[in-house]
């Protein structure tokens, strides 16, 4: 028989005392988060933040200078708080855009925290057009537009921005934009807007795709819109110029087509020319969406604007929003293998090249601009001018200039669909190029000598902004990146 060893027992009972005395030190369970019920309707970003605070602080970041030297050609604003004049960095968009409020100041964007207080400290003649100017810039605007009817684009832009909370009249996008209170699911907001402009589409939102709505949320801004006018010049609604497109084809052909055709979309005159015109903003859904190679393999604005990111334990969505340029091309190597610097070194030379062919194109365009005043000039004068020769240089002219606005307007200097923006570019310096060879041939027959070479006189037109464009710091002009004259 064996026998028992009697220090067994003893060493038994030392562990379990051990074990029982340590049970007071030890960690307690996990307790499950709480659930926050954000009510319906809840603007507040902070409520919001107290469920998700991670996100929530993200999002903060978003009024904070971005990562300088990160990127080539859009660099936000510095530490300093210094914002980047396009009109300086590009003079001829100072003489296409006189006469207008994008003429007086025109200034790189900034995070989307301050999207609302840009608006606040730009010049007063950007916001001429009313309250229809808060639509993408506050959380606010679907609400205030189904209150006020009307009223809402048509009244001045400080009175419907006093109908906003005071503690909000600054606050940019918010999560109420994109989610949804009870589940966090994308939504659209702006029924008025980007769901009417669906629907022109042929677009049934009921089945659109989570991946689908990772780009649409952004297609609720980041587009270009038209601003009709009633006979007194006053506001009277906004949509979409998409009429004529599909899904994955807004093409340019048809949004010139439509403004062109709608003249209460003329919302101003060309101080060069004296024409009415109508004009294009930031359409990056419109070039993103339009058969590019990332938009044909699936990927959404999201993906490469807002790509995961771990915070401590938990993988979340990057709510900061940025270039991938500013992120050290972190959301491009969720896909590429490549080294993050080959990548940026693909991201500049597309921009490289659109920036060439932009100031191609915009040089060409502002030298029509100014035949254009010389043949008005000469029309003063009692010189006769071959109407036909005319009337066909001033349909080529205006095919020149939206052409130069949407890719001059497009927030990626030409990355996110290259192919496209370069051939919208080449299609611009080629019907400026016409609209040019006509006006000559049209001076010419009136007994009126035209210059090689046409004096801009871009000085002119960046320096009348006067102190205007003091408030921001005149940065030398981008000159061609291959270091090839293009000023006509």
């Amino acid at each position: 028989m064996r026998r028992l060893n009697p220090v067994a027992p003893m060493i038994v009972l030392a562990a379990a005392a051990t074990l029982f005395a340590l049970g007071g030190c030890a960690p307690e369970k996990a307790q499950p988060v709480k659930t926050v019920q954000i009510p319906d309707g809840e603007i507040d970003p902070a409520v919001w933040g107290k469920a998700y605070p991670t996100e929530y602080e993200l999002w903060k970041k978003t009024e904070e200078p971005e990562p300088p030297g990160k990127s080539k050609y859009k660099r936000g604003f510095d530490a300093d708080h210094v914002t980047y004049d396009k009109l300086s960095e590009f003079p001829y968009m100072a003489l296409l855009f006189n006469g207008w409020g994008f003429g007086v100041a025109y200034n790189e964007p900034r995070g989307h925290a301050n999207m609302l207080r840009d608006q606040l400290e730009i010049d007063a003649s950007r916001l001429k057009a009313g309250g229809v100017c808060l639509t993408c810039k506050t959380p606010y605007a679907p609400r205030l537009q189904k209150e006020m009817g009307i009223d809402y684009f048509r009244k001045p832009f400080k009175d419907v921005l006093a109908r906003i909370p005071e503690k909000h009249r600054t606050l940019g996008v918010a999560c109420i934009d994109c989610h949804n209170n009870e589940d966090m699911t994308l939504r659209i907001s702006r029924g008025f807007t980007l769901g009417e402009a669906l629907k022109k589409l042929g677009v049934d939102q009921a089945k659109l795709t989570r991946q689908e709505m990772r780009s649409l949320v952004c297609a609720q801004c980041h587009v270009t819109y038209c601003i009709p006018k009633d006979a007194e010049m006053k506001s009277v609604g906004v949509y979409f110029p998409w009429q004529g497109s599909k899904m994955g084809n807004i093409s340019i052909e048809n949004v010139i087509r439509q403004i062109r055709s709608d003249e209460s979309v003329r919302e101003w005159k060309q101080g060069v020319t004296g024409f009415k015109l109508a004009f294009i903003r930031h359409p990056e859904f419109e070039l993103f969406s339009n058969g590019s190679v990332h938009w044909k393999a699936g990927a959404s604005c999201a993906d490469c604007h807002m790509p995961y990111t771990r915070v401590g334990a938990f993988k979340v969505s990057d709510h900061r929003v940025m270039s991938p340029l500013k992120g050290d091309m972190r959301a491009c190597i969720q896909c590429h293998s490549e080294r993050p610097e080959w990548l940026r070194e693909q991201v500049i030379a597309i921009q490289d090249r659109t920036v060439s062919l932009m100031l191609r194109s915009g040089y060409a365009t502002a030298t029509v601009a100014k035949l254009f005043e010389k043949v008005h000039a000469a029309q003063a004068e009692g010189k006769q001018i071959d109407k036909a020769l005319y009337d066909r240089a001033k349909d080529l002219y205006e095919e020149a200039f939206y052409r130069c606005v949407f890719i001059g307007a497009e927030n990626s200097v030409g990355f996110h669909n290259p192919t496209e923006a370069l051939r919208v570019l080449g299609d611009a310096t080629a019907f400026a190029t016409k609209a040019e060879a006509l006006l000559r041939q049209a001076l010419a027959k009136a007994g009126i000598e035209v210059p090689l070479t046409v004096n801009l006189e871009l000085n002119k037109y960046v320096e009348q902004r006067g102190e205007k464009k003091l408030r921001f710091d005149p940065k030398v002009e981008i000159k061609d990146p291959y270091g090839v004259q293009v000023r006509f």
